[in-house]
């Protein structure tokens, strides 16, 4: 490694090949310091507390407090790096990293879908005799029923699933892997596609194309979100993002009463404060747990 090295870059090769994303959020950023700059060109060595704070106010104007954060939150990703690279001292990147985040709303981002959403839109897919009935299938089986990111689901390979016992291995961000499990009913889905698919070594999900042959190249992020939006208008239910699915899989495990460190565990936060945010449980989980108080002393 040298110090000619570009800190962004360093700082994108150390996330999953999932979190692309976040070279756009760098991409804005560079931009509001320097036109001319994109992230791998900009000089983050230069960045002061004044111009992070110019940043943090450019993107209030722009997005959502939650995006904002998040756009926040790379931007002291690279400061760290740049910091590491020997490119500024240590006073000069505490101060440049020293940006708050906004404070969100009391008003939660996204939703869980309920189980009879989740339902219809499983009959759409084992309702299509096609191939691609049958990958959707699996698909949503695996990504509700593990609740991953949609980067995670994109970077799955057939090496990835373990049939003996219904077993997963994700690539998670920041290069961090975990298992997950299937249930009995998701693996019958997983392996049905797969004997469309064939066994060849490669990405678990593939294109499948209009005369119901199979590609065995990679379905790309954005092909996944198309793949849920045409299945949601077919189930007519209310419209949801990838992203839903996720917070629908934690929700659903506390739901059933699993304990939120084992939820955190299945699905890869590095903190139990994080899953706690995906519970959309709502007022309906606090009534319930309050009736299973009793107090001692108190008639029946």
């Amino acid at each position: 490694m040298t110090t000619t090295a570009n800190p962004a870059d360093l700082y994108m090769a150390n996330l999953s090949d999932g979190s692309q994303g976040m070279r756009q959020c760098l991409d804005i950023i560079a931009s509001i310091l320097s036109g001319e700059h994109n992230a791998s060109t900009f000089p983050w060595g230069t960045v002061t507390y004044r111009e992070s704070m110019r940043v943090r106010v450019a993107l209030t104007e722009r997005y959502a407090a939650s995006t904002v954060n998040k756009m926040l939150s790379t931007l002291r990703g690279v400061l760290k790096q740049t910091w590491r690279l020997g490119l500024i001292d240590a006073d000069h990147y505490r101060r440049a990293a020293d940006v708050e985040n906004l404070r969100n709303s009391n008003l939660l981002s996204g939703r869980a879908l309920a189980a009879e959403e989740i339902a219809k839109l499983f009959e759409t897919c084992t309702s299509d005799p096609t191939p691609k009935g049958a990958r959707d299938a699996a698909l949503f089986a695996v990504f509700y029923g593990c609740g991953l990111r949609r980067g995670e689901l994109a970077q799955l390979d057939v090496e990835n699933f373990d049939a003996d016992d219904c077993s997963i291995l994700v690539q998670g961000k920041r290069r961090k892997q975990r298992t997950v499990y299937l249930s009995a009913e998701a693996c019958q889905h997983v392996q049905a596609w797969f004997r469309l698919r064939g066994d060849d070594p490669g990405p678990m999900f593939c294109p499948v194309n209009q005369t119901g042959e199979v590609r065995l190249s990679r379905l790309r992020g954005e092909s996944i979100a198309y793949i849920l939006r045409r299945r949601q208008q077919e189930a007519g239910t209310d419209t949801f993002s990838p992203h839903d699915l996720r917070r629908s899989f934690v929700t659903a495990l506390l739901d059933a009463g699993e304990d939120v460190f084992t939820v955190q565990k299945l699905a890869g936060h590095a903190d139990a404060t994080t899953t706690a945010r995906y519970d959309r449980r709502g007022e309906g989980a606090k009534r319930r747990a309050v009736q299973a108080l009793t107090i001692p002393g108190c008639p029946a």
